[in-house]
């Protein structure tokens, strides 16, 4: 028989006739590690879906946190905190895809009930995939440091998108529930639509109001904000707003590196608010009645992340932690979040070793023609100066990167080219294999998705020749160094 109120007798009991010695001695108890989750439940809104690639969301959470699968065997792998409540386990992941591409397979929900994220089907628009279905995300595309820990974020390139079409908890109708994302502020593109939340169960657009998610991005087409974007948005199906209006509200221009992004909703009642990931609280960007048309709500609770509700799929960004809740948080208890979210940490992951490529064959330097940054120009060898368009930057991605941190480009082959000749250019970089390379031992350099090798056409000696793939042969005009 439970006796209510009596731990708290026992506790005092014991403080009453326990010597002063003995409780120094003791030491006080170490704090119990806490999530948003915890957080969220405690103000009475608890998560009915949580995911995240970088670290648990419950202070107790030491299950799965996602799933990776291998390119040489297709062999899988789940990746779980370091501890419970803690950051995500790089070094697993980084031991298992040694020398292989890894896809992220399966987003893990947090919460006991099961809604888990797995590849996007086909909707109302269809993948780039086999079958209509979306890509999924590369494991190494989004390295990133969160309390002093190396994690993952979930890179979405166009064409990437994850969904759960048959969900446990999540709201529907116009029942109330909040949601956020932390998501990279520097990665976002116009395109529909970089969305996490609830969506429709069918995946089409057969009617407004049958989704509540948070959007992050540039995208014009039906709602904007100040400045040229990008902005926090709610995506509700016909429409992506940033207000009450159906096009402009004020509604700033985000320009943090890592940004809390919130939507919530309940009867004819939404906010938006943000706040930068790193450092301070939220703001409150809007906070009124639904826009015309969408009172009352007719969400279905599915629950999608990179794409549209049609699985409108030409958005860019990059997810690290969300959830979803089952009623209208208060925003003291998202204040206690976004302080839980600033308290982990999150910085950006260091930059790789930075140098020349210099061919074996030429003693030229892999060169950007005339310090462009336009995005297919066909790389060349030139000879080496030390200037921007000839420091190179292996990531932790796997990319080659040129020009640091202002307009960085990817060497990329072009048009995800697997064939002799194809040419190799800078682009913008998308986290895609046809953008990664392995540096091998012989000293050459091989495409990820082509397994071709980096040469200098015709084997070349003068300024100006072009950079291609070719099948490898271990001649010169295939070997580079870093110097």
């Amino acid at each position: 028989m439970r006796v209510p109120g009596l731990r708290l007798l026992l506790t005092a009991w014991l403080v009453a006739t326990t010597p002063l010695t003995a409780v120094a001695l003791a030491g006080p108890a170490a704090d119990a590690v806490e999530g948003p989750c915890d957080i969220y439940a405690g103000g009475g809104t608890p998560c009915v879906a949580a995911h995240s690639t970088t670290r648990a969301l419950y202070g107790a959470y030491n299950g799965p946190l996602y799933q990776v699968r291998r390119s040489t065997d297709n062999t899988t792998r789940d990746i779980a905190p370091l501890s419970a409540g803690g950051a995500a386990n790089a070094a697993t992941q980084d031991s298992f895809c040694a020398g292989a591409t890894c896809l992220i397979t399966i987003i893990y929900d947090q919460s006991g009930r099961g809604n888990h994220l797995t590849q996007a089907p086909p909707g109302g628009i269809p993948g780039p995939g086999p079958g209509g279905w979306d890509n999924l995300a590369v494991a190494t595309a989004a390295p990133v440091m969160i309390g002093g820990q190396k994690a993952y974020g979930v890179y979405i390139a166009p064409g990437t998108g994850y969904r759960n079409n048959r969900t446990n908890g999540v709201a529907t109708g116009d029942q109330p529930e909040g949601i956020y994302a932390v998501v990279d502020g520097t990665h976002y593109n116009g395109g529909c639509c970089f969305d996490y939340g609830n969506a429709q169960t069918n995946g089409l657009a057969d009617e407004p109001a049958i989704m509540e998610t948070v959007y992050f991005g540039s995208n014009n087409w039906w709602g904007y904000g100040d400045g040229p974007g990008p902005w926090v948005m709610a995506d509700l199906e016909w429409g992506l707003f940033s207000g009450v209006n159906p096009r402009y509200n004020k509604n700033p221009t985000i320009n943090h590196r890592f940004v809390t992004a919130i939507v919530k909703g309940e009867p004819n009642h939404w906010a938006i608010r943000s706040g930068n990931a790193q450092s301070g609280g939220l703001t409150t960007v809007f906070d009124g009645p639904r826009p015309n048309g969408y009172h009352p709500m007719k969400k279905e609770g599915a629950i999608l992340l990179g794409i549209g509700g049609d699985n409108s799929n030409g958005a860019a960004g990059t997810f690290y932690e969300g959830v979803m809740t089952t009623g209208y948080p208060s925003n003291a208890t998202e204040e206690a979040v976004q302080a839980n979210i600033t308290a982990a940490a999150y910085t950006p992951a260091p930059p790789g070793p930075t140098s020349p490529v210099r061919g074996a064959g030429s003693n030229k330097c892999l060169d950007v023609n005339g310090n462009t940054t336009t995005a297919g120009t066909q790389l060349q060898i030139w000879d080496c100066h030390g200037g921007a368009n000839q420091q190179w930057t292996r990531t932790s991605t796997g990319a080659l990167t040129v020009y640091g941190n202002n307009n960085i480009r990817c060497a990329d082959a072009y048009g995800a080219g697997t064939s002799n000749g194809t040419q190799v250019v800078i682009w913008n970089c998308n986290g895609q294999t046809n953008q990664q390379w392995r540096f091998n031992a012989n000293g050459t350099i091989t495409g990820v998705q082509s397994g071709l090798c980096l040469e200098v056409a015709g084997g070349g000696t003068g300024n100006g020749t072009k950079v291609q793939l070719w099948t490898c042969t271990g001649a010169a005009n295939q070997r580079w160094s870093l110097s």
